[in-house]
């Protein structure tokens, strides 16, 4: 779960009816650095799951070698406010001040509109 805090909208302009989403952050990472990319998920992941609202995620691995993507984070969570909650905290932000800038991600917060 590799988020920049900017890119989202604020959260006054998010509905507030706990609906549940999904945050879907798919992830470049240059060839040789699977395994600090993954690092890097792993502190997001214990930050993540003790906020109010996290529901769960999973972490897909690209099969095919030369994906975009070779990562695609796809967490739940109860609310969009409850996301955009757990983005404000100084302790993600310490955890974010690390971040490579060669492993571009792009996050965004959806919800099923057709089953």
């Amino acid at each position: 779960m590799i988020f920049v805090l900017s890119g989202f909208a604020s959260a006054e302009q998010i509905e507030k009816e706990a609906t549940e989403v999904t945050v879907i952050n798919p992830i470049e990472i240059p060839e040789g650095r699977l395994e600090e990319a993954l690092g890097i998920w792993d502190k997001y992941a214990e930050y993540f799951r003790k906020q109010p609202g996290y529901l769960g995620t999973a972490l897909h691995q690209s099969m095919d070698p030369s994906a975009k993507f070779v990562l695609i984070n796809v967490a739940r969570w109860k609310s969009a406010e409850a996301f955009m909650s757990a983005l404000q905290s100084e302790e993600l932000k310490a955890i974010g001040d690390g971040f490579p800038d060669e492993m571009p991600h792009y996050p965004s917060i959806y919800t099923i509109i057709r089953n």
